[in-house]
Parts: structure tokens; sequence; C-alpha cells
């Protein structure tokens, strides 16, 4: 049936129990679903926001090892650009707000979170949780820009505050524990 619907332009799924659809004249081929989707993640099942978090885990680690701080850094501003264009068109095609299976943005904040610790399990781990956080709760100005932006900087934007904080509060405790 998804098939079926697919080739007039609509493709349903079973999406945390609920039935979504994937946005009018946006094909699965098209490179803002998969980016927007964070490569499928967002249609998981059950808490999109963290599937997209949990995937962007072992990139950041790869990114972190390879490159440092820099790097990883480096790739969350490029993901958050990518993203605000990826969310703009996903957004505009689905004629929904903050669709919940758009992902970059919890990849992006994620990123950004974990620049602020070393790249090893436990930090890893604190960031997550941290980051998963406060992106639930939307600390002001994240829960402004969620209230108030719209398209895919208002999908973005509430997710780089959020991780904002976290990476701030993340650089506090690293420094805190490294002092004699």
């Amino acid at each position: 049936m998804a098939q079926a619907l697919s080739g007039i332009g609509w493709d349903l799924r079973l999406h945390g129990g609920n039935a979504i659809s994937q946005p009018r004249n946006l094909p699965c081929w098209h490179p803002a679903f998969w980016l927007a989707t964070w490569f499928g993640c967002g249609l998981l099942p059950k808490a999109p926001g963290t599937w997209g978090s949990l995937a962007a885990i072992p990139f950041a680690w790869g990114l972190a090892n390879w490159g440092g701080t820099p790097a990883l850094l480096t790739a969350a501003a490029a993901c958050a650009f990518i993203g605000w264009w990826a969310a703009s068109v996903y957004v505009r095609k689905s004629g929904r707000d903050d669709p919940q299976e758009v992902v970059i943005d919890e990849v992006a904040g994620q990123w950004l979170v974990l620049a602020a610790v070393p790249p090893e399990p436990l930090p890893y781990l604190i960031g997550f949780m941290a980051f998963r956080l406060l992106d639930i709760w939307k600390p002001w100005p994240a829960s402004w820009a969620d209230q108030h932006l719209g398209g895919g900087l208002g999908v973005m934007a509430d997710d780089i505050l959020a991780a904002l904080y976290g990476a701030f509060l993340l650089a506090l405790a690293s420094l805190w524990w490294s002092l004699p």
C-alpha cells in the first residue's frame, strides 16, 4: 500500500505508533529527505530525536579521533547549515512546522555538545544525556526559538541553542575535574 501511495506523492509509514506521511513532492531519493531524517534514523519508531542523537555519536567519535575538536566543530557547523537547507525543504514539502522525523538538528546539536569533551565512553554518555535533557527542556533562548522561528531555521535553531548550553556545561565540568 505504501508503495502505491508513493506513486501519487505520499508514502505512509508507521512512526512511533502513528502514521506519518512523507512530504508530497519530496521523493525518498531526494538528498533533503535523507539528510533531514539522517539517513532514515528519524523514521525509527519511538523517540526519533533520541535515535538521531544516538546515530550522531559514532560520527562524532570518528571525527574527534581524526581531527580533534576543530574537526568536530567544523562538522557541527556544516551540519547546521546543510540541515537548515534540508529541514527547510522538508518543512515546506510537508506543510508541518517541525516534523518529528527531521533529526538532522539533533545530529548538529549532539556534535556541538560532544566537541566539549574527549572522545571517551563516559564523557560521550554524559554528553548524550545532557543534550537530550536540554533539547527536551529547551531553556531560554532555545524555547523562544522553538516557538517563534519557523521553517528550517526554526527546526535547527532551538537544538543548536540547547547544544550551546550543553557544551558550556560540559566544558565547565571538564575544567572542574581537571583542577588539582
